[in-house]
């Protein structure tokens, strides 16, 4: 009995050994088809941000160098970087088109020349016609006034013999109401109403003369005709005489100044244009750099920040931004200037400004591998502990947070995590919410 105890005894163990062994198998074998994971915690830093923008030298002023529009260039002897020093040549123009378009232009002058000696006649003809209407006028005037007064002073004179009848009525036919007494008073008022009559005429008569002197004399309207030939005339006398001078040259346009050719805009065969031929850098005016920032870029950026400009890939320099502004054709975008030390850069060399800010100290920053995004919102993953069918396991869940700064490493965060949690950062299968994982060595 004690016997056959012993073997189910050593049976049982022997079968609790290998459940044991399968139950390590089983957790092995599951343990290895979970994804493995590393996790981090949150830590206090600095969220550094760094802006790197291309951009490119030129120079600090610009002169532009013009030529008599419409010329056409024989040949053209300098290009974009050249160098040049005061009485280069530039470019040569056609003698013989130049010749013909001097020709046109005397022809044009002519032509101008003749309108306003027409114009300049006519109105000595007018003056004259004007002059002779107003004489006219002022002789009617002077007519019309002595023939009005001696109308008035006839009036008069008839008043006064009327006065004189009837003052010299006999005594005796006077205060009795006669027949003769009332017939020269009738006489006598009516002389006053002729007189008083030809006063009025006289006034109106003579009102109506001097207006028409007054027409007369008034002054014309306004021409601006002959003021603007003469303008034409003396802009025309004026191109022959600078025509004339480049013929007298030869037809050779040399450089008024010493610079750098930094844009050209006529070409061999072509006219010259109305504005500038060539904009020339200024060798006295030290040299700009100018890159162009997104929005993200300027909120790190301001006027008058230190800043390293990386020259061609070779020469570093520490500079400051002297301008920023942004861009009025392009909304959002900003211009960055920062002038370059004397005899620093050339006009078309390429380079890199970098402008490093360390924000504020946070307390809770992580790897941006870390961090995830959906549909505007921040989440990380935080690993937990556990029991399991197998025993303690460790598994996924999905944490909302808000993200207060970050750069191109870190994130600083706020949310449901502590100094404590385990975060997930990087998994050899892709996690979700809920999963079960496990750890890397050392994690």
């Amino acid at each position: 009995m004690d016997k056959r105890r012993k073997k189910i005894i050593a049976g049982l163990a022997v079968f609790m050994a290998f459940m044991w062994l399968c139950t390590l198998i089983s957790k092995s074998i599951y343990a290895q088809q979970l994804p493995m994971v590393t996790t981090t915690r949150t830590d206090s830093k600095y969220i550094e941000h760094i802006v790197e923008a291309e951009g490119i030298v030129e120079a600090g002023a610009k002169l532009p160098v013009t030529v008599l529009g419409g010329l056409r260039v024989e040949a053209l002897f300098v290009h974009t970087g050249d160098k040049v020093e005061e009485g280069d040549l530039l470019l040569s123009v056609d003698l013989e088109d130049l010749k013909q378009i001097m020709e046109e232009q005397e022809l044009s002058v002519a032509k101008t020349q003749l309108q306003i000696d027409t114009i300049v006649h006519n109105k000595e003809l007018a003056q004259n016609q004007k002059a002779l209407e107003e004489a006219r006028a002022r002789e009617d005037y002077d007519a019309l006034a002595r023939y009005q007064d001696t109308l008035v002073g006839r009036a008069a004179e008839d008043v006064v013999q009327a006065e004189k009848a009837l003052e010299e009525l006999p005594d005796e036919s006077k205060g009795n109401g006669s027949e003769e007494e009332e017939r020269l008073k009738r006489e006598l008022q009516a002389a006053a109403y002729a007189e008083a009559d030809a006063k009025w005429a006289r006034e109106s008569t003579m009102k109506d003369a001097g207006r028409k002197v007054e027409d007369v004399l008034q002054e014309d309207n306004a021409d601006a005709t002959l003021a603007i030939y003469r303008t034409e005339l003396a802009a025309m006398q004026e191109k022959i005489a600078a025509y004339r001078e480049i013929l007298d040259q030869e037809g050779k346009i040399t450089a008024p100044m010493a610079g750098t050719v930094t844009d050209v805009y006529v070409q061999a065969g072509g006219r010259v244009p109305d504005t500038a031929s060539f904009l020339l850098a200024d060798d006295g005016v030290p040299c700009q750099f100018r890159a162009s920032l997104s929005k993200e870029q300027k909120s790190y950026v301001n006027l008058g920040d230190d800043v390293k400009l990386e020259l061609d890939g070779r020469k570093k320099l520490d500079v400051k931004v002297d301008y920023l502004q942004e861009n009025e054709n392009m909304p959002g975008t900003y211009t960055a200037i920062v002038k370059l030390p004397e005899e620093t850069g050339m006009p078309g060399l390429s380079g890199r400004l970098v402008c490093s800010k360390t924000g504020e100290k946070h307390p809770a920053c992580i790897s941006l591998s870390a961090l995830h995004e959906a549909n505007g919102r921040y989440f990380v993953y935080v690993v937990n502990e556990r029991e399991g069918i197998l025993g303690t396991e460790y598994y996924v869940e999905e944490i909302t947070i808000s993200v207060v700064d970050k750069n191109d490493r870190l994130a600083a965060i706020e949310g449901a995590v502590s100094s404590e949690s385990l975060i997930l950062e990087s998994s050899t299968k892709e996690v979700l919410k809920g999963d079960v994982v496990r750890l890397a060595d050392g994690t």
